[in-house]
């Protein structure tokens, strides 16, 4: 079985860490969602895997490279732009010539891993298996009608008056049948072809399509709020490993991982907190679910639940909650009586005490 990976989207509502860099790269508990991923495809014997990337392709191609550091063979697939999900379907044909496979949407979590969805498709070969999960307002998602034996009866988008709580999500699973259909498919009102357009059309032709139920922990990380929920959930399952250096002076309660380079003075780390190789933290106080990547510079800083990326530098300022804060920035405090003075990207969004 091969793998397609999308991984080409403009992340618009992670404005403004998506200027700067591909929503799939935005770290996780310090490891990009793409990363997360494709180990999940390793884990179920994938090893050829196409990416699907656009304008932003240079960027995955750089971070994810061949696919060897995962056990994989990445082969990237341009799309000259967002023509919908089964248009990535459309121009993969020729890399997943007759091969099952599993397409995986670069921005989705699903934590513990996809093994059990795709056991229980290779015991079936279904024509097609979406996956689904249970959701409190049905009405946000894309909804699966699903008979006793678990086949789909009918795929919904958004419905105003749900049959079912079963949300589809970011991991489908494929024989070649689908090709037949994606063709015979035409663009919806948005000008895209949609892959829900492609299995309903199998399920309108009584093709057996099943719907594969996922019991674990899922995200789309298309929002801040999102990531950061992600963040929290991955950093509970930690267990404390410090290859770095700690002085007698420092305090670490609960579950921490401090990579090897990274150097903690005279501060006190209430896990579970992750710090990056290269992170330098001084006469700081960081709170759990807190994220420090790489090189970072940490001094009189008090953070918590929050993911501080690649070369931050925090000086004197405490109170950071529930924040991101993106590669390269500066934080830092004035004196009381200073003016605010404020340098903002597009789209970024600020909040000052009064």
């Amino acid at each position: 079985m091969k793998a397609l990976v999308l991984a080409g989207g403009t992340g618009s509502r992670l404005r403004p860490l998506s200027h700067s860099m591909p929503k799939q790269l935005i770290p996780i508990a310090n490891k990009p969602v793409l990363a997360h991923c494709l180990e999940s495809l390793a884990a179920i014997g994938v090893r050829d895997v196409g990416v699907i990337v656009g304008d932003r392709g240079d960027e995955i191609r750089a971070s994810a490279g061949d696919g060897s550091a995962f056990g994989l063979r990445l082969t990237y697939l341009q799309q000259d732009r967002p023509r919908g999900l089964a248009h990535c379907v459309q121009i993969a044909r020729p890399f997943l010539g007759d091969d099952d496979f599993v397409m995986y949407l670069g921005d989705n979590m699903l934590v513990g891993g996809i093994a059990s969805l795709a056991e229980e498709f290779h015991r079936t070969r279904a024509a097609a298996q979406v996956t689904v999960t249970k959701v409190t307002d049905p009405r946000e998602y894309g909804v699966a009608e699903v008979d006793a034996d678990g086949r789909v009866t009918a795929l919904v988008e958004k419905p105003l008056h749900p049959r079912s709580d079963l949300a589809v999500i970011g991991v489908y699973f494929f024989t070649p049948e689908i090709h037949s259909a994606v063709r015979r498919i035409e663009p919806s009102a948005r000008g895209e072809l949609e892959i829900t357009d492609a299995i309903a059309l199998l399920v309108d032709e009584g093709r057996q399509v099943n719907a594969g139920r996922f019991e674990g922990y899922w995200k789309d990380t298309g929002r801040i709020e999102d990531v950061l929920d992600c963040n929290r959930e991955l950093l509970s399952t930690i267990t404390t490993g410090i290859e770095g250096s700690v002085d007698a002076a420092s305090e670490l309660i609960g579950e921490v991982i401090i990579e090897r380079g990274a150097r903690v003075t005279r501060s006190r780390i209430v896990g579970p907190v992750m710090i990056a190789a290269g992170s330098v933290v001084t006469d700081s106080r960081l709170g759990p679910y807190t994220t420090v990547g790489r090189d970072c510079r940490l001094r009189g800083a008090g953070v918590e639940q929050s993911i501080v990326l690649d070369s931050v530098a925090v000086t004197q300022v405490r109170g950071i909650h529930g924040s991101v804060l993106g590669r390269g920035a500066r934080v830092r405090s004035v004196p009381a009586d200073a003016h605010r003075r404020l340098v903002l990207g597009d789209d970024t969004e600020v909040e000052i005490a009064a």
